[in-house]
This record gives C-alpha cells, structure tokens and sequence, in this order.
C-alpha cells in the first residue's frame, strides 16, 4: 500500500506513536521542495511528512515551491495526501480552534506556478476541478474525527489568498460575500497541482482566529499561536485515527 502523505507545519512529526526512520532529499524537475520528506511508521503504517513552510517555518506562501513539493511526494509513490492548514474564520460557526474540512476553493492568489505542463501544455491538459478535494479522504477524516469525538465541521468554501500579510478588513468582507467560509494563504495551487498527478488530497484547516474585521481584537501571533497549539492537539488524534484506518 502507497504511504499516506501529510503536508503542515511545525508540530505534526511530534505524533505520539511515530518512530522516525529516515529522512529523504528528494531531487524535482520543478527545483528543491521545501525540506527533506520525513518518512516514519505509526503501528506499522507508513507515514511521509512534509513541512510546507519549511523545517523552520522560513519558507513565505507566495514562494513556497508547491510543484516541488507535489512532485517529491508522488516520486515516493504517495496517493493521498491530507494537507493540515490554519487559517482565518468568516463563517460563524467557524471560531478559533474549530477543526473544518472544506468542500470547494476560490483562488485568490496570483503569479504562483499554477501546472506542471505550463512550459509544456497541449489541450488535453485542461483538467476537471469542479469538485477540488477528494470526496473519499475528506470523508476519512471526518470518519476519524467521530471516532475520536473530535468535533469538526463539514463543508465550506476555503478562500486561498496570496499573503504574506493577512487580509484588510474589507477584503474578508467580500469573500464572505463571494461565499467563503475561511481563509488561508496555502491551499492554491497546492490542491489543483495534486489533481494533475491524480493524487487524492483532502484538506483539515484549523481556525487560527477570526479573520480581520470580524471583531474589535488585534490579530496577534502570540494568540494564534495559542490558539493553534490546543487545535493542532485534536488535528493529531484525528490523524493517529486515520492513520491507523490505512
């Protein structure tokens, strides 16, 4: 069976019950990914882990080499991929450090490397992306979230923005008005690039706040960051659960 990939941030390689057993530099037609792969077992499961920031959380949305990082994951023969992000509530019931797994994307961003076959095109490369997650790991991890009484939203549109700054206030209101339910800087182009390798992805956003203007409180790291660590404890009973289902 092909290994299970996860794609975060710092934190994930802490999963009680993961042993270590290599690391892997893994060398792209597109450039280097953002760290080497870690490759580890969980009761006997292999597991590849891929920090998109960076091991040091260094790499800024905007340059992170996401065909890289796509590409070196299916080089290791992985099929599916759960990508763990944290993101900004808009929707209301999406407070910080609920758990979300969304169902559609609006692209934001821009000047990103949107395809494998930019330099490379013909029309047969025009793939559908009507339904841009994988209904059958979305339905795994919503699956392990009940299994573990996790409580987790289902569904929600992710709106993918360029960063690295955080949105202004009236930019958050009208992608509440374009429909979205959350925001984040690192779901596009990460989720179509896996399309065009067919690999399953799937996305568990972690809200690291509320977006901008949705109340009178000053974002801050330091409270996102708290918020984050009490999430990122349930995101991993929710993968040790998955995991073990593979």
């Amino acid at each position: 069976m092909s290994p299970l990939a996860i794609i975060g941030g710092t934190g994930l390689t802490a999963l009680e019950g993961l042993t270590i057993i290599d690391q892997r530099t893994v060398s792209t037609p597109f450039g280097e990914p953002s760290s080497p792969l870690i490759v580890g077992e969980y009761h006997n499961k292999k597991v590849i882990f891929l920090p998109r920031h960076g091991q040091n959380h260094t790499i800024p949305p905007h340059r992170i080499n996401y065909r890289a990082n796509i590409w070196a994951l299916k080089d290791q023969g992985v099929e599916q991929i759960i990508a763990v992000a944290a993101v900004g509530g808009i929707r209301s019931d999406l407070a910080p450090g609920v758990l979300a797994v969304p169902e559609q994307i609006i692209d934001y961003t821009y000047g990103r490397e949107q395809s494998f076959f930019s330099d490379n095109f013909s029309a047969d490369k025009h793939i559908d992306f009507t339904v841009p997650y994988d209904k059958n790991i979305r339905q795994k991890i919503l699956k392990a979230a009940k299994l573990q009484q996790v409580s987790i939203v289902d569904g929600g549109t992710y709106a993918a923005t360029q960063g690295p700054r955080l949105e202004t206030a009236a930019e958050i209101k009208r992608l509440a008005q374009d429909g979205c339910a959350m925001v984040g800087m690192t779901g596009m182009p990460e989720a179509y690039l896996a399309r065009e390798l067919n690999m399953a992805y799937a996305t568990c956003a972690v809200m690291a706040n509320w977006a901008a203007g949705l109340t009178d409180d000053v974002i801050t790291m330091d409270e996102i960051q708290q918020t984050l660590s009490k999430g990122m404890t349930q995101v991993k009973q929710v993968l040790a659960e998955l995991i073990l289902s593979q």
